[in-house]
């Protein structure tokens, strides 16, 4: 396993209507050091998701009010967070509908616990370990934030904002990844390149700089939350 992933730093929903299997998951992902969220229902798993900070959703099938295709659906219209889906069926065409739904691996009961959680470390790791840009459109608008790419001209509100190459690169990250918690080890990655080897201080220091010319009247035009001890998270405006 990579020496720089840590279990601790990743919090996990697990989303079942049965409580044993949720308390045998739980168990173990906890063991491992992870953070658990636990939800009995769909509308439950949606709650905790859109209020807490999620890196992985562990999602049964079969629930009460919202099933977990639904839920599946929901979380997928706002958010590129990995869902593993998890149900008492086997057939092909169950997996092709999470698949479609965008669902990132799929597990059947009965599982071994521990595989599961290999999945999850797996998943995580594929997820957040390995993050990189790909090419964005000519043109980006969240908000009353417009990102035309070819110039790499920033606008607030129609306003030209002159932002350094870095602090533009930075914000294209976050944008790029709405709803991901970024570490700081991942923004070096993104922003600085794989060869950086500074301190990673850097990223908030570059990041106060984009915050504070981002921020026009004291409205903020791009809401990237600090999440102590984990990082940051760009959350587009709805």
């Amino acid at each position: 396993m990579d020496p720089s992933f840590s279990c601790s730093s990743y919090t996990v929903l697990v989303a079942d209507d049965d409580a044993p299997i949720n308390d045998l998951i739980r168990m173990y992902l906890a063991d491992k050091g992870f953070r658990v969220l636990v939800a009995s229902t769909g509308r439950e798993a949606v709650r905790l998701f859109r209020t807490q900070t999620v890196h992985l959703v562990v999602l049964d099938i079969m629930m009460p009010d919202q099933d977990g295709w639904e839920v599946c659906r929901e979380l997928r219209s706002s958010s590129d967070v990995p869902i593993l889906m998890v149900t008492a069926k086997g057939e092909s065409e169950d997996r092709l509908k999470g698949f479609g739904l965008g669902a990132d691996d799929y597990v059947v009961k009965p599982f071994d616990p521990k595989e599961l959680v290999a999945r999850i470390i797996s998943l995580l790791r594929r997820t957040y370990s390995s993050l990189r840009q790909v090419k964005p459109p000519a043109s980006i608008t969240a908000g009353c934030l417009r990102i035309e790419t070819a110039s790499r001209r920033v606008y607030v509100e129609e306003d030209l904002v002159e932002l350094t190459p870095r602090e533009y690169k930075l914000l294209l990250a976050f944008i790029q990844h709405p709803n991901q918690v970024l570490s700081r080890e991942q923004l070096l990655d993104l922003v600085w390149g794989d060869d950086y080897d500074g301190e990673d201080r850097v990223v908030d220091a570059t990041l106060k700089r984009l915050r504070h010319k981002l921020d026009t009247g004291g409205t903020a035009a791009c809401t990237i939350e600090t999440l102590r001890g984990a990082g940051y998270m760009y959350r587009p405006e709805v």
